[in-house]
């Protein structure tokens, strides 16, 4: 079961001032001058950015390979969120769109921009990274970003329950009832959490380290269903574990939020974030997320009360 995972580090690029000689020749030889501020003695001179909230100016020389943005991924990568895994360059898919998307607003299209693969958890941990961005879902946490950096998030994910087709829990229509339920999740996610501080079920939890481990839990009546977040319980029940469905999702348990993952103190995590506002304020962002994850993310209601 894949990882998710939040927090961003931005760095801003300042203005240098302007030359002191032509403040010195102003003070000495026009005295009326002086009672308004030259252009080097006003704060905002040397506090704006230089991008000027311009996400390709931003990104001009910050990006791994000069005059390149290079984009990660999975491997393999999979719907909703890369259609065809071979070419995430097509922008088919939520995350495949979303990255050329931004890709666009930081200046690079066609040839300028690249592919590359990783793993999950190597992209996740410390060091230098081969990428400009990746996208797999990653959640935004605190832990996580004291090792790399995230952008803004870009969507926020509901949690989920599932299981086998004539599970335990597939009646369940509230909270309340999943507190009798026995329940399992993948090892890191941020699922636990939400189990064990919202569901607070009353038996015991069980992590597993795979999606192998937990269809065994479930087949035997070890645990009744697992949570995760709701684009992954649909993509496991659909391709991973077969014999099982989502339940529903948990009304107002949106706490996961994916962001663009870089190399900590990355100089294109504030770019990064220029660009994906101005999806937002444009409305791109609504329109990628309603197009490729409406029909993917459709499962009942579990009310949270």
């Amino acid at each position: 079961m894949k990882r998710l995972a939040a927090a961003t580090v931005a760095g801003v690029l300042l203005l240098a001032a302007c030359g002191d000689d032509t403040e010195e020749t102003t003070e000495t030889d026009a005295p009326a001058a002086t009672d308004a501020p030259a252009a080097t003695d006003a704060p905002a001179a040397t506090d704006a950015p230089a991008t000027d909230g311009d996400a390709a100016s931003c990104a001009a020389g910050n990006t791994v390979t000069d005059g390149v943005l290079t984009i990660a991924t999975g491997e393999p990568a999979f719907p909703p969120y890369v259609i065809n895994d071979a070419t995430p360059e097509d922008g088919q898919g939520f995350e495949s769109a979303v990255a050329m998307a931004v890709a666009r607003e930081l200046g690079f299209e066609g040839d300028t921009v690249t592919w590359t693969r990783t793993a999950f958890d190597a992209a996740i941990a410390p060091g230098a990274k081969d990428f400009d961005f990746n996208l797999q879902q990653y959640t935004i946490t605190p832990e996580r970003a004291e090792v790399v950096d995230f952008s803004d998030g870009y969507y926020t994910a509901p949690q989920a329950v599932f299981g086998l087709v004539d599970g335990a829990a597939a009646s369940v229509t509230s909270l309340s009832e999943l507190k009798s339920l026995k329940f399992g999740v993948a090892a890191g996610t941020t699922a636990i959490t939400y189990v064990e501080e919202t569901i607070q079920p009353d038996e015991e939890l069980f992590i597993f380290p795979d999606n192998a481990a937990a269809k065994t839990a479930l087949e035997s009546g070890q645990i009744d269903a697992i949570v995760s977040d709701l684009p992954t319980a649909l993509y496991i029940t659909a391709v991973e574990i077969e014999g099982t469905k989502v339940y529903g999702q948990i009304e107002g348990s949106g706490t996961d939020e994916f962001g663009l993952l870089l190399a900590k103190d990355s100089p294109l995590t504030e770019c990064v974030n220029l660009a994906l506002a101005a999806l937002e304020e444009s409305g791109e962002l609504e329109q990628i997320t309603t197009e490729w994850m409406s029909e993917y993310t459709e499962a009942p209601i579990i009310s949270a009360e």
